[in-house]
Parts: structure tokens; C-alpha cells; sequence
């Protein structure tokens, strides 16, 4: 009889604070199960904290896909261009204040592991940037006349050591630009210096507002 008692006012009281903080627990259970399920999707996705990729969010963006004009997208790059990349910063071929440093404090592992992440990514479009019309046609008529495609693809969005310039930052595509005609910055091929040196500065702003307001394909 007295466990019957007891019982029943543990039921009593359980009952009692699930109808009071009802709301409350469930709250935390749902959040419990999203912190737990994202823990494992974070881990699935690129192994247990602290990914490599964590640094890159700041400027890159979450998953690659930047949401300043000035940083480029690294989400649908190839690997092969992202990683040769991150070992021309690591060794001063291509200077750079910030990804020079961190590059050279990565391991050739950790190299490949962040190219073949983020070239998993898929691409978002540049949606914060308003292209000018005028200079928008202009421009992609000179990407058109400088067979642009031949290297970077049918839809610009790179291949092996050619990086996608669909829907990158506007700020960052004209500083590539003009880096490829004062000598700042070169490629194996030739072909970019050539192609920068030949365009007035007017022209590089064209095909970096053309460049910059293509909606990248999804693979």
C-alpha cells in the first residue's frame, strides 16, 4: 500500500512538473537533438572540430561561398587550382598577408583535404553585387574575344589548374586583373597577362562586372 502511495506521488509530481515546465523541457529536447545532429553532420562532413576549413569562414564564407565583393568564392573551385594556390602563398610565389601565413602553417595533407572540401561545395550566386548594364554587355563581349572559355570552360566555371570566375567578387576579380597587368601576379600559361596587359583599365572593370554577375552553374 505505501508503495502504492509513493508511487503515486512520484507520478503525482512528475506530472505536475511536466505540466509546468512542458514547454521548456521540449524546447531543450529539440535543441539537445539539433546540437547533436549537427555535431555529427559537422564531423561527417569533414572529420571531428577543429576543421581546417573553420579558418576560412571569415572571409570565405560558411562552405566557401563569400558574401564580400572583395573575397573570392572558394565553393565549386577545382582542387587542382585550389591547391596549387594555397602552395604558391605557403611559398611567396603569391603574396598575400593573410593566406600567406596560413598557408605555410598547413601540411600537404591538410592542403589537399581543404582544396577537395571546398571544391565539393556547391556554388552560390553573387547576389549582392548589381551589375552596371552597359558595362556588363561590354564586358562580355570581351570575354567572348578573349576565349576565355578555352581555359576556364563552356561555363567559366574552371577546370584542373583554371579557377571558376563565374559569379566571383567583382572588388576581387578587378584586383586580379589589374595584378595580372602591373606583373603583380602571373600564370603558367601567359595567357592572363597578355589578356590583362592588352585591356585598358575600363576594359578589366567591364569583364570583371561581366564575370562577377554570372550565375554559376551547379555540378
Amino acid at each position: 500500500m505505501k508503495k502504492r502511495i509513493l508511487l503515486g506521488a512520484a507520478g503525482a509530481i512528475v506530472a505536475g512538473l511536466l505540466a509546468y515546465f512542458g514547454p521548456d523541457l521540449l524546447g531543450l529536447y529539440r535543441l539537445d537533438r539539433y546540437i547533436s545532429a549537427s555535431a555529427a553532420a559537422y564531423e561527417t562532413n569533414s572529420g571531428p572540430w577543429p576543421h581546417v576549413t573553420d579558418a576560412c569562414i571569415g572571409c570565405h564564407g560558411v562552405k566557401g561561398n563569400s558574401m564580400h565583393q572583395g573575397y573570392p568564392s572558394l565553393a565549386g573551385q577545382p582542387a587542382p587550382y585550389l591547391a596549387a594556390q594555397l602552395r604558391k602563398f605557403a611559398s611567396g610565389e603569391r603574396p598575400n598577408p593573410t593566406m600567406g601565413p596560413l598557408a605555410m602553417t598547413m601540411s600537404e595533407t591538410e592542403i589537399n583535404h581543404l582544396a577537395d572540401h571546398f571544391a565539393r561545395q556547391p556554388p552560390g550566386d553573387n547576389r549582392s553585387f548589381m551589375p552596371d548594364a552597359v558595362l556588363r554587355e561590354k564586358g562580355r563581349q570581351l570575354v567572348a574575344q578573349g576565349n576565355c572559355a578555352a581555359c576556364h570552360g563552356g561555363q567559366l566555371m574552371g577546370r584542373e589548374q583554371f579557377p571558376r570566375l563565374a559569379g566571383q567578387g567583382y572588388d576581387y576579380l578587378l584586383a586580379q586583373f589589374d595584378a595580372f597587368a602591373n606583373g603583380a601576379r602571373s600564370d603558367p600559361t601567359g595567357m592572363m597577362t597578355r589578356i590583362a596587359t592588352a585591356a585598358s583599365p575600363q576594359d578589366r572593370k567591364a569583364m570583371a562586372i561581366y564575370l562577377a554577375s554570372l550565375a554559376p552553374q551547379k555540378k
